[in-house]
């Protein structure tokens, strides 16, 4: 069977309205979601000793535990 091929102006579904979608903002909530977010890249063979959050959450609080005040 032969696809069935579709205009641009067929790809937005018929129960969106396109006249509500202008308004639009890019990034809107950028700045919430890198508040509410923790994370850290960790190179290949930090990642291979500790391979899960709790491991590596042990091992900083180790870190926190020893290190004396400046």
């Amino acid at each position: 069977m032969r696809k069935v091929e579709t205009s641009p102006e067929d790809e937005l579904r018929p129960e969106y309205d396109r006249a509500s979608l202008k308004n639009g903002v890019r990034g809107k909530h950028l700045e919430q979601y890198r508040e509410g977010t923790n994370l850290a890249l960790l190179a290949p063979d930090v990642r291979a000793a500790f391979p899960t959050d709790g491991a590596v959450d042990e091992a900083l609080r180790s870190l926190m535990q020893n290190r004396t005040p400046a």
